[in-house]
């Protein structure tokens, strides 16, 4: 049953449904007192999410954590479709566990890794100029430019120059590259923290794809999805499975035009456009280095679960332990991101945790993953012995029910107890 009053009160909201009758809950959840957990931490988290879920910003939610290595909330909230401000007359389809979701920037976590592991076999090294591998960037001072620059958003690329940002350049990895080969560099390269939204993923795919002599599909195919046995967790969907990738909707108000400028320098298009674009068939079955890995809950969280035990699960490893601990060192300590404007920690290819200020809540100084357009988190706490994949599907700027989102992370801080076992970065 819709809660009535939603849609005409507030802008581009969604029609809310009694919780209980959208919501799905997953047979691989486990109970939470085999891991040290009192079940009534597991209500609390999620009651948090439908309080979240109430205030019409999301078609749908899903959440999966993971305690000790095992599955403690694996539910979702919502419709994956027909629910949207601007999907009247579409029939609803209720989001669950398995419904497919777009990691947007989170996907940065796992193009980082394969660029860290290409490090370990020898087929490139960090500190290497760009141009190394690209001749062609060298031009307009990029000379300078390296790997570990990009990695850190501070190569002084964030925005790709010329006309705006089209669904058609988003297909063509080598338009991309062209254009980047003749950007300029806004800042010196190591000097100013600015997010690089989009145009680092280009640049550390093209490299990688040179240097292993394999698309970068293929390349996370048979470096993680394969190993971790993962059905789906790749760049885009095949063309006769976009129907199975929840629908993302623009929410909320439109963004001050202050934010609004400075998203749509970062990102390429005004955000409406990124969501509708990211909607499309075509942007679905591409390859958006740094913006369309698409899995499930499930897969997401297995993936860091993997970085969590020191990069081997289920008896397979993946990444040498060595190798996650230098992508999660600390690179920058809470220094104010010129594009995103909030001061963040940064690792090499990881927004990191804090004691206060963090998209992880506070106390998780430890905790590694990343932010994804707008609301996406994916994340692994080592002191809580947590990983967790927190997915969406409404796409808000700056409404004041952001302190709800972060109410939901500050929960799992606060009531799960910081007692983990310990990996070797210590």
């Amino acid at each position: 049953m819709a809660l009535p009053g939603k849609r005409l009160l507030f802008p581009r909201r969604i029609q809310v449904h009694d919780p209980d009758a959208v919501t799905t809950i997953s047979e691989r959840e486990t109970d939470a007192r085999d891991v040290g957990l009192d079940p009534g931490i597991i209500e609390e988290i999620w009651q948090a999410v439908v309080t979240y879920y109430r205030v019409g910003l999301h078609p749908a939610l899903a959440l999966c954590i993971r305690r000790r290595g095992r599955i403690v909330l694996d539910r979702a909230i919502g419709h994956s479709h027909g629910n949207g401000p601007d999907e009247t007359g579409v029939p609803r389809e209720l989001a669950t566990p398995d419904t497919l979701y777009n990691l947007y920037s989170a996907s940065k976590c796992v193009l980082a890794m394969l660029v860290h592991q290409a490090d370990d076999n020898g087929l490139l090294h960090l500190d290497d100029a760009v141009c190394e591998y690209i001749p062609a960037f060298g031009r307009h001072g990029k000379h300078t430019l390296t790997l570990r620059h990009v990695l850190t958003h501070r190569a002084g690329v964030p925005s790709l120059p010329g006309q705006q940002v089209d669904l058609a350049l988003l297909a063509d990895p080598a338009a991309v590259l062209e254009r980047l080969c003749d950007a300029r560099l806004e800042t010196h390269p190591g000097r100013k923290l600015a997010y690089h939204a989009v145009t680092g993923g280009f640049l550390l795919a093209a490299v990688l794809e040179r240097v292993s002599g394999k698309d970068l599909r293929t390349l996370l195919d048979e470096r993680i999805r394969q190993p971790l046995g993962l059905e789906t967790f790749t760049y885009g969907v095949a063309p006769d499975q976009t129907h199975r990738v929840s629908r993302s909707a623009f929410t909320g108000p439109r963004p001050p035009k202050g934010v609004a400028n400075l998203l749509e320098k970062s990102l390429g298009v005004p955000v409406e456009e990124v969501v509708r674009i990211s909607n499309e068939p075509e942007f679905l079955a591409a390859v958006v280095p740094s913006a369309n890995i698409i899995g499930t809950p499930h897969e997401i969280g297995r993936y860091f679960e993997c970085l969590l035990q020191e990069g081997s699960l289920d008896g397979v490893r993946v990444f040498e332990a060595r190798t996650i601990r230098r992508a999660v060192a600390e690179q920058s300590y809470h220094e104010l991101d010129g594009v995103i404007k909030l001061p963040i920690r940064y690792g090499m290819g990881f927004m990191l945790g804090a004691d206060h200020l963090s998209f992880y809540g506070p106390d998780t100084l430890r905790a590694f993953g990343h932010l994804g357009f707008s609301n996406v988190m994916a994340w692994a706490d080592p002191d809580r012995a947590l990983s967790v994949a927190f997915l969406n599907t409404g796409k808000p700027i700056l409404t004041p029910e952001v302190a709800l989102w972060l109410r939901i992370m500050r929960v799992m801080a606060r009531r799960i107890p910081n007692d983990g076992p310990r990996p070797v970065w210590d």
